[in-house]
């Protein structure tokens, strides 16, 4: 195995020790480390567990599927705060084939123009361009591309299945023919 494998593996590893690790509820606010105990505020703040609890439930991250609260209208966040601004909520989906033994990733861009816009991520981290960007996982793993949120407010990296989610020559792939984009239908 080569020398950039074996640090893969390491980092992989760490990650899924973490995520054992960070399998527990909601800390209260007054012991979760980022809250000054002391504060005033801390007896104002809505506790994580009453916000939380009530929303689509998860395994990994903050343990809340957000996509899910989102599409099943338990939470209606603004899209904006400036009322010119336009929502360009985009259905299309990109597939990404170059994950080595990994299955390849489907990138909907539903999910992520649902709370962010376009220009979020392109043209400064994405060209939108279906192929000119290189992204590979030691640039995710570093807080690059994909890990500028993943790991940090969407879901962690620990959940490999749901990014790596086509199966080769699956119906799902083959869907995209030779394209790498193809309209996802809004799922």
């Amino acid at each position: 195995m080569t020398r950039m494998r074996w640090l893969f593996a390491a980092v992989l590893a760490l990650l899924c020790l973490a995520a054992v690790g960070a399998g527990q509820r909601w800390l209260k606010i007054a012991s979760d480390n980022l809250h000054d105990p002391k504060s005033p505020a801390v007896g104002v703040l809505q506790e994580p567990a009453e916000a939380l609890s009530l929303l689509a439930p998860d395994t990994a991250g903050n343990q809340v599927r957000w996509m899910r609260a989102l599409d099943e209208g338990q939470i209606q966040p603004r899209t904006n705060i400036m009322p010119e601004t336009k929502v360009n909520l985009r259905t299309t989906d990109v597939l990404l084939k170059n994950t080595g033994e990994m299955h390849l990733v489907r990138f909907p861009h539903r999910q992520h123009t649902a709370w962010l816009d376009c220009s979020n991520c392109h043209d400064q981290l994405f060209q939108q361009k279906a192929g000119a960007t290189t992204i590979n996982m030691m640039m995710i793993l570093a807080g690059e591309k994909c890990g500028l949120c993943h790991g940090a407010v969407a879901f962690p990296l620990t959940e490999c299945g749901r990014c790596h989610s086509v199966e080769r020559n699956s119906p799902e792939h083959l869907a995209f023919g030779k394209g790498l984009v193809r309209d996802g239908g809004g799922r």
